[in-house]
């Protein structure tokens, strides 16, 4: 008789997400697969294989739920550099959830060159969403540099939280404010003369590439693993 499980499609991959992150804590990402976290957390795996093709696609989910997270409350008052703030942090609640298991899953990406493009293509997407509800300009050229400038500044805010050990994330929160201030240096907030400039934002491209070299980190080897 076949089983019938009652859950919903949310529940689901919380559940599986959760599942998965915890094994790769406990066992390092490179063990993890999608029908290893399906019977940790006791679900079908018919269901399992249909909703998570790939293996990337549990870290890919996770991107989104905290995208849902971020976007639920719709800020439509206040600054744009304050909205921009609450959002990149509430994405960093729903990480901090998971932080052992994502760990492990930063300390592998050096070695998965595949899985490291891949999440990079979701997190430009993300920062697409994340700079738009913030009023950020998020089309045409500007927007693009706009955008990048946001994975810039959430690259190097990632960084910092990997390493935060603090329960109240204050390293992290005071590298975000601290990068959200030097990425409004380099005009990634809205001004009274956004509209009126007359710039095609093609020498902006410089200023991505400046803001990157003042984020950089040392590159992960093996060293430091």
């Amino acid at each position: 008789m076949r089983q019938v499980f009652d859950m919903d499609n949310d529940d689901f991959d919380t559940a599986l997400v959760s599942a998965a992150l915890t094994l790769a804590e406990e066992r390092g990402w490179a063990s993890v697969t999608v029908l290893a976290a399906a019977r940790q957390a006791g679900l079908p795996l018919p269901e399992a294989r249909r909703r998570f093709p790939l293996k990337a696609s549990i870290l890919l989910r996770l991107g989104r739920m905290a995208d849902d997270v971020a976007l639920a409350d719709d800020m439509i008052c206040g600054a744009v550099r304050e909205r921009l703030f609450d959002l990149l942090m509430r994405r960093l609640d729903v990480f901090q959830q998971y932080r052992g298991g994502l760990q492990s899953v930063f300390r592998s990406l050096p070695f998965d060159p595949a899985l490291t493009i891949m999440l990079g293509g979701a997190t430009v997407e993300s920062m697409r969403w994340m700079a738009d509800a913030a009023g950020i300009n998020a089309n045409g050229i500007r927007g693009f540099v706009h955008v990048n400038m946001l994975v810039a500044v959430w690259t190097h805010t990632l960084r910092v939280w990997e390493k935060d050990e603090s329960p109240d994330m204050g390293s992290t929160m005071a590298a975000l404010d601290q990068a959200l201030d030097k990425a409004g240096r380099f005009g990634l907030f809205p001004t009274n003369t956004d509209e009126a400039a007359t710039q095609d934002g093609l020498a902006d491209l410089d200023d991505v590439a400046d803001m990157d070299a003042g984020f950089a980190a040392p590159r992960i080897s093996a060293q430091d693993l």
